[in-house]
């Protein structure tokens, strides 16, 4: 991850400063599985730098941006340069303060705490993603209040005050056009450093794709870069929704096509079916057919 990161030009001062992070801090034998492998790197050099600056002074990261800009592969990507082992808590209806922190359990003949992943992402020093932050209950923000802010403490009652780990940092992620998300209160939004996600551009997206499909033909790259960002202008003008806007879905059409689907049925199935209204497939089936010919098959976009 280091090497691809002086790839992508982020400052010699910065990656010096994770080294000394990573040789600094340990990780336990028992967590060491937990360090992430990124399946996708995410290309930006200004906000890996910002991001890395951030959790190097100690503080805690919050991510906002809409589909497809990369926050949960940014956010892996953090662990894994850091290497810390990582946390994926996701806030949904049922997440409350006893799955976030832990709950009584018996064994041995007594009663002991199981810990929760907020729990043990402090005692471990891990790297905390809290996925879409902003559908968090009222019970579970206030739970992370005094995790968050300079008191770094969790009061689990019944047990010991655990201090959270010098290395333990969380990093949120949030989008505003979710069902069932909110706008999060000034006290919480105050406990982090926030980066606003920009639009993956035409050439990171030929980049990704240049990463994850060596052999696909650069004509083809730019091809299916552009055809994400004429997707992403319909939205944006309001003339279909975003349900097509899935940058999965274009990476695992291409992941078809390569085991042999032609494309427009693969980008079918990754994209066009994500809409459920006949007008809007019938726009991105238009979309596709202008950029892509009909019958294209795995033998004319990869070399092998």
């Amino acid at each position: 991850m280091l090497d691809f990161l002086r790839g992508e030009g982020v400052s010699s001062r910065i990656l010096s400063e994770i080294e000394h992070y990573r040789s600094f801090y340990g990780v336990g034998d028992s967590v060491r599985d937990r360090i992430p492998t990124p399946a996708y790197n995410y290309y930006g050099r200004e906000i890996w730098e910002q991001a890395a600056t951030t959790l190097l002074s100690g503080e805690n990261l919050l991510l906002v941006g809409p589909k497809a800009t990369g926050k949960n592969v940014l956010a892996e990507g953090l662990a894994a340069a850091f290497g810390r082992p990582g946390w994926d808590i996701s806030f949904y209806i049922n997440t409350d303060a006893a799955s976030l922190i832990g709950t009584d359990t018996f064994s041995d003949n007594k009663v002991t705490l199981r810990e929760g992943p907020i729990l043990r992402c402090a005692r471990e020093g891990g790297f905390g993603i809290l996925d879409e932050i902003n559908m968090a209950k009222n019970e579970s923000l206030a739970v992370l209040h005094a995790t968050l802010d300079f008191r770094r403490v969790i009061d689990v009652p019944g047990y010991d005050r655990i201090v959270l780990s010098d290395a333990t940092r969380f990093i949120a992620t949030m989008n505003y056009g979710y069902a069932g998300t909110r706008e999060i209160n000034e006290a919480l939004a105050s406990r982090f450093m926030v980066i606003n996600m920009p639009i993956i551009s035409g050439e990171n997206l030929k980049k990704l794709l240049a990463q994850q499909f060596p052999t696909l033909k650069g004509e083809y790259a730019e091809q299916l870069s552009g055809l994400f960002q004429d997707i992403r202008k319909k939205c944006d003008s309001a003339e279909i929704s975003t349900k097509a806007l899935d940058l999965r879905g274009l990476l695992a059409a291409v992941r078809l096509t390569r085991n042999g689907l032609e494309a427009a049925q693969a980008l079918r199935l990754g994209l066009v079916n994500k809409c459920f209204d006949d007008f809007e497939r019938q726009l991105v089936e238009d979309l596709i057919s202008v950029r892509l010919p009909g019958g294209l098959a795995r033998e004319q976009m990869f070399t092998d």
